[in-house]
């Protein structure tokens, strides 16, 4: 066999080329945990638009008082029959209050942080000559025990101590700025005096007339202030201990305080019904379930629950609205206090931080109070639910307050921008310069 076909030379074989796998644009079914975190990515980059926290303050303030207007409605209907009156007694001055405090809101919107700076001193003055007033014989007026009304003539009164709450913030967000300015919050006698003695000065002519729910309300907006001027915890602890020393002597003389305290948590309304109002309380937040009764259809505001409007008029929302209207009224209030610690903590200007930081203070600590006392959690204070429970003298100040929060939020120099830009003025010249000029023949 010839040697040139004893070798046979197979052919090499073709490599096949790798298989290329296509780049994947997107699987509709997201691993485990991807929707949910794509959900807080889309929450976190709305959160931190620069006119986030105007539309949350604005839109929860007003969701508060109006759904607050229907309640009032809803659960002094019974009262005011009991007292001859018309069943829209109660609801018609609660909406002329609303009224007059949403032109008040509107108007600290739209003033300027150094106009509100401007009326620190006489809104500080106004109110302590007016709680004096109170207590002149012949003029002040006691309402449920409690010395701290001014009679202003028919159906209306004024509680001055109500406008006391944001003299102090206002007064003492200023007083706290200037020392800022100048350095001098390092020493301890700085930061204390005279924010300490005006607070002290306030609280003692709101015990004069007995009414120590609003003066726990006043000491957070004092602790509000020292928290985040910087105190130190010695201080903060000395101050903290002072107040509750004498709020203990105060609850200690007082049988009706001491009453109130022993009521927590009960679920009898014990001898002689002293803890009547706490116990039917829980029984209309129990009787609501999930949805409610719906609305009217509230059997403890048929005499058995004292105050269905002002005091306890959480527990009728329970009652009619049930677990899922106040989880509702917790969210809203939750939502305005976030968007308040939101603008203190934003901002660079120190008396926008002290405002905005007191005002949140307030509004929580009473909600937290009023909620607390009753879902038997704390004594009942007295304290009304703030934007939401009756009262015109409690409405007007807090609305104003409200009011105060948007001017700070719509001061950031973003939101001040994206404003600028909404405005159809601005938005004309800007489409105008974007339109291409054409020549005189082109179509």
């Amino acid at each position: 066999m010839p040697a040139e076909e004893s070798v046979r030379v197979r052919p090499a074989k073709a490599r096949r080329p790798a298989a290329v796998r296509p780049r994947s644009t997107g699987n509709p079914r997201s691993p485990r945990g991807g929707g949910a975190r794509r959900l807080y990515e889309q929450a976190r980059r709305a959160w931190d638009r620069p006119l986030t926290a105007y539309y949350v303050i604005l839109g929860a303030g007003l969701l508060i008082t109006v759904l607050g207007l229907v309640m009032v409605y809803s659960a002094s209907m019974i009262k005011a029959l009991e007292l001859g009156k018309p069943g829209t007694y109660f609801f018609r001055k609660q909406f002329l209050a609303a009224v007059i405090g949403a032109g008040l809101m509107a108007l600290a919107a739209r003033m300027p942080v150094k106009l509100h700076r401007a009326l620190a001193y006489p809104l500080l003055m106004g109110a302590v000559f007016l709680m004096v007033l109170v207590q002149v014989p012949g003029i002040g007026m006691s309402v449920n025990g409690n010395r701290n009304w001014l009679y202003l003539g028919g159906p209306f009164q004024l509680q001055p101590s109500e406008f006391g709450k944001l003299a102090l913030v206002l007064w003492g967000a200023d007083l706290l700025a200037r020392k800022q300015d100048k350095r001098l919050l390092a020493q301890w006698k700085h930061m204390l005096v005279p924010l300490v003695p005006v607070a002290f000065m306030l609280l003692g002519l709101i015990m004069l007339g007995g009414d120590m729910g609003t003066a726990i309300i006043l000491t957070a907006i004092l602790f509000g202030l020292l928290w985040l001027a910087g105190a130190p915890t010695r201080m903060f602890a000395g101050v903290l201990a002072t107040a509750g020393f004498i709020g203990f002597l105060l609850i200690k003389t007082s049988p009706n305080r001491m009453s109130r305290l022993e009521c927590m948590g009960a679920s009898e309304p014990g001898p002689g019904g002293s803890c009547w109002q706490a116990v039917h309380g829980i029984y209309a937040l129990a009787s609501g379930g999930w949805f409610g009764s719906g609305l009217g259809a509230s059997v403890e505001k048929w005499g058995q629950l004292p105050e269905p409007h002002t005091d306890f008029i959480f527990a009728i929302t329970g009652e009619e609205l049930g677990l899922a209207g106040t989880l509702s009224v917790l969210a809203l209030f939750a939502a305005l206090g976030y968007a308040g610690i939101r603008v203190a903590g934003r901002t660079e200007d120190p008396f926008v931080r002290y405002a905005a930081g007191g005002v949140t203070t307030w509004i929580t600590a009473q909600a937290v109070i009023n909620i607390g006392a009753v879902l038997g959690l704390l004594p009942i204070a007295g304290v009304p639910l703030p934007l939401f429970s009756y009262g015109g003298s409690a409405l007007l100040p807090t609305m104003f307050a409200v009011g105060l929060m948007i001017a700070f939020a719509r001061d950031e120099p973003a939101a001040k921008a994206a404003l600028a830009v909404r405005r159809p003025g601005v938005r004309w010249k800007t489409m105008r310069r974007r339109v291409k000029k054409r020549s005189s023949g082109e179509r």
